[in-house]
């Protein structure tokens, strides 16, 4: 059999990961790839990733000279949450041994942090006008990506909630206050996006005629 250990210098590969472990942040045994652990840091890494297409999309239109002072303070938020995203992946990867070594808003989610989301989430619905029904996302190319990074930080979400099962710290600490939070910042990011660019959420339910006993779909409130 090949030796599959790097056999250059490489600046990235190391090879220590082909048994298919990993390190954990402060040291202690290496877990495998797909520890719970590495499951909840994982896909609070790829909503980084699906972010990154909306802060693409907002470069872009910003070489085009089409970014209206709406849409520059989305850029501005969208980045600012990317960045607060490595401090909650960093406390995911903790190992629980060495949790005293974290530090607030660099490996540990702290109530600033959760405070600063609670503030931008009143802030945007101050400025918007929020539909009354579920929407269904692809309104614009902007808010489609602000919409994937809001699911897969649920799924984060819903990974950290099962691993504080099995982590008494975890289950303490600001991390899942401030997911949630975030997710329903996102949502609500998306629609002042579409906004931005002046176009309407659509709803999930088909417009129904007006008659007897029923609404409309613009009428009528959902259950969100």
């Amino acid at each position: 059999m090949t030796d599959p250990r790097i056999d250059y210098d490489s600046a990235v590969a190391t090879g220590r990961g082909d048994d298919g472990t990993t390190a954990l942040l402060f040291g202690g045994e290496r877990v495998s790839k797909d520890d719970l652990r590495t499951e909840a840091y994982g896909a609070v890494d790829e909503a980084v990733a699906a972010l990154g297409l909306a802060r693409a999309e907002l470069s872009e239109a910003a070489r085009g000279g089409e970014l209206s002072p709406d849409l520059a303070r989305l850029a501005a938020q969208i980045l600012r949450i990317q960045r607060e995203l490595f401090v909650v992946g960093a406390e995911l990867a903790t190992n629980p041994g060495a949790r005293a070594k974290a530090r607030d808003d660099v490996t540990r989610v702290s109530q600033r942090m959760v405070d600063g989301m609670d503030e931008m989430l009143r802030d945007t619905e101050a400025r918007i006008v929020l539909p009354r029904e579920f929407v269904v996302p692809g309104e614009t190319r902007l808010s489609a990506a602000l919409e994937l990074g809001r699911t897969v930080l649920r799924r984060a979400e819903r990974r950290a909630v099962t691993l504080s099962h099995h982590d008494e710290g975890l289950a303490e600490s600001r991390l899942l206050p401030y997911l949630n939070r975030l997710a329903d910042l996102l949502w609500v990011l998306a629609r002042a996006a579409e906004q931005a660019e002046e176009q309407a959420a659509t709803v999930a339910r088909p417009e129904r005629k007006q008659g007897r006993g029923t609404g409309t779909a613009s009428t009528e409130r959902s259950e969100r």
